[in-house]
């Protein structure tokens, strides 16, 4: 279960070690944009060493590594990978060739140090416009991609218009990413919003997020967390309801009956679908029926 990802500048020594008590389901180790070119090799080994040392539980580690167009991406694999992390973040992902390049490296390392084939995960940041219309391509490039990761703020840079906080000049990129990763069969993740302030508008951004069908949403503060984790969570009243579906197709199975309904709608496999992954996400969060 990834709700929420939660960005750690690779630098910060104190948000660092506080990683694993600020909520996200996730913590991402930042040694690209939070970090300065001088500062690459410091924030390297700290990320390195705060992995080595530190239990951070149920709470997934993914590394953000510098991009393929500079000297320091295959310094930070190497350093990062003897640490198993759950996934790489590989930013500024525009083609399958950059997903095939970065893969091929992370097999090798992987062989040096006796992990099987793809122990670490991939997650490719899609943040220009090439990315958005390779995005397919980009997800089914290789196993080891395991989801997507729209990052705003560089593509509508790219594409030179105004990020706003309504994001209707990302409604495109949103779906186009959806569709790719749900074809291509891994997650999707929706990017930050960038106000840490605007506590309504988090709440309608990840509202909105989900309803188009994002499995998750990025962060870079800690007072997003609860929000997003509220918001892709299930409430009690569709885990109810998911436990209802489930019992009445059981009961329509043991009467030999091809149709069922419930309160007046028809089961359908979609539903079905729907409410088993419901049940699936609340047995993680261990959620019970209600009375």
């Amino acid at each position: 279960m990834r709700r929420s990802m939660l960005f750690l500048p690779g630098n910060n020594p104190n948000l660092l070690i506080n990683g694993n008590c600020l909520g996200a389901d996730a913590v991402i180790f930042d040694l690209e944009d939070a970090v300065s070119p001088a500062e690459k090799d410091a924030a390297r080994i700290l990320v390195r060493n705060t992995m080595r040392y530190m239990d951070f539980g149920g709470c997934e580690r993914i590394v953000r590594i510098n991009s393929t167009d500079t000297p320091y991406w295959k310094l930070d694999i190497d350093a990062i990978l003897p640490q198993k992390p759950n996934l790489i973040l590989l930013p500024k992902t525009s083609s399958a060739q950059d997903v095939l390049e970065v893969d091929a490296y992370i097999t090798k390392v992987e062989e040096s140090l006796g992990m099987e084939r793809n122990t670490v995960g991939l997650m490719p940041l899609i943040e220009t416009a090439m990315g958005v219309e390779n995005s397919y391509l980009i997800a089914s490039a290789t196993k080891r991609v395991q989801a997507l990761f729209l990052g705003a703020e560089d593509l509508t840079a790219d594409l030179q218009c105004k990020r706003t906080k309504e994001s209707r000049e990302i409604e495109y990129a949103r779906t186009r990413l959806i569709v790719a990763a749900r074809a291509a069969g891994v997650e999707v993740y929706d990017t930050p919003f960038t106000d840490v302030n605007d506590d309504e508008g988090i709440l309608a951004d990840a509202t909105l997020a989900k309803a188009l069908g994002f499995t998750g949403k990025a962060s870079i503060s800690p007072r997003h967390v609860e929000v997003i984790n509220s918001v892709f969570s299930p409430t009690q009243k569709e885990v109810d309801y998911a436990y209802e579906v489930m019992e009445a197709i059981a009961l329509a199975k043991e009467q030999g009956k091809g149709a069922i309904a419930l309160h007046g709608k028809m089961i359908d496999a979609p539903i079905v679908t729907r409410a088993q992954q419901t049940l699936a996400m609340a047995q993680a969060l261990g959620m019970e029926r209600g009375n």
